[in-house]
């Protein structure tokens, strides 16, 4: 038995695990604020139970707007009998008929399912909890606590490369997260980036070379001008991150990452975070990007973010000229959409 970490409460039955060591079970309830952390507890799930049934089938649940009988329905037994994967949303912000067929379901969780329960913290589902962590339903908890301290931030920040099978070098780590304290998103989105298209060991060279001067910080804040439509501000930020020494390539690729998630966005509306394969956190900054842009300007933006991609990586000789361009292009769609 252990106490819930970050907590006077009284000790508990299930294990209370960090997120990096999240692991299926019958029930597992993510608890804390981080939702970065959540999400990425959400993911492994997946993945893990994925690699070993690929029929796995996911649904999502929001427990705030629950139907009484769908979780049981759910987890029933399908004809052939492929593992299941329910993910429950809002469990902070339950209805009564959620926590009334959730308590049921725990007296008898279904053969290979796993259900996963988000709760963000406050008292609503307390009796609900409090079974899950007296024992009840065979359960683990994945505590996803706010990170404040660096420490905390480069531990979390070296599990994403270590999961990935990728070697960061110590120094490297402190600078990517010095780079990134502020935001745990971003600095997330970062790591995703250097194991995406970073070769061999991750030195401090690779980081300046991507981050260098907060170059990603100042990438986001190009996007983000030449998305609201304010060319001047963007061009002003672009030479600003170009003096810092930024590499025109991770430009590029912050512009991608934004216009691609907007993208993806628009063209699922209503869909959940979960089912995007996006954080919470990306789907509501899309979204407010997304103001006055429609799937024609997207269009346009693609376009040129693909153009300015071949650019920067060679087809051009200029790659500033190509950095410029694809400013204005952006910009020109956001200010006559906006």
């Amino acid at each position: 038995m252990a106490a819930r970490p970050g907590t006077g409460r009284s000790k508990t039955a299930i294990p209370q695990l960090g997120w990096s060591e999240a692991r299926p079970a019958p029930v597992v309830l993510v608890t804390g604020g981080e939702d970065v952390l959540a999400e990425r507890t959400l993911t492994m799930l997946r993945e893990t139970l994925r690699a070993d049934d690929p029929s796995l089938e996911v649904s999502d649940l929001e427990a705030d707007g629950y139907t009484r009988g769908t979780l049981l329905t759910l987890a029933s037994p399908s004809l052939f009998g492929e593992p299941r994967l329910i993910r429950v949303t809002g469990v902070e912000k339950s209805s009564d008929e959620f926590l009334l067929d959730a308590l049921e379901y725990l007296a008898a969780p279904a053969e290979g399912t796993t259900v996963v329960l988000r709760h963000r913290g406050g008292n609503r589902g307390k009796k609900l909890l409090d079974a899950l962590r007296a024992g009840q339903g065979g359960g683990i908890e994945v505590v996803c606590a706010e990170l404040k301290r660096d420490a905390d931030k480069q531990d979390f920040a070296a599990a994403e490369f270590r999961l990935a099978g990728r070697r960061i070098a110590p120094a490297a780590l402190r600078a990517l997260v010095g780079a990134f304290s502020d935001d745990l998103g971003e600095l997330a989105a970062a790591c995703r980036q250097l194991i995406a298209d970073a070769t061999g060991d991750i030195d401090e060279a690779t980081v300046r070379r991507y981050y260098g001067g907060r170059v990603e910080t100042n990438a986001f804040e190009v996007a983000d001008a030449a998305i609201a439509g304010r060319h001047g501000d963007a061009l002003i930020a672009l030479r600003h991150a170009l003096d810092s020494g930024a590499d025109p390539v991770p430009i590029v690729a912050a512009f991608a990452m934004k216009i691609r998630t907007m993208a993806k966005v628009a063209g699922s509306r209503g869909a959940t975070a979960s089912s995007l394969g996006l954080a919470p956190w990306q789907v509501d900054r899309a979204r407010r990007d997304l103001g006055g842009w429609s799937d024609e300007g997207l269009g346009v933006a693609i376009q040129a973010l693909a153009a300015a991609d071949a650019a920067v990586k060679g087809a051009e000789r200029d790659p500033v000229f190509a950095l410029e361009r694809l400013v204005g292009v952006i910009a020109a769609r956001g200010r006559a959409l906006a």
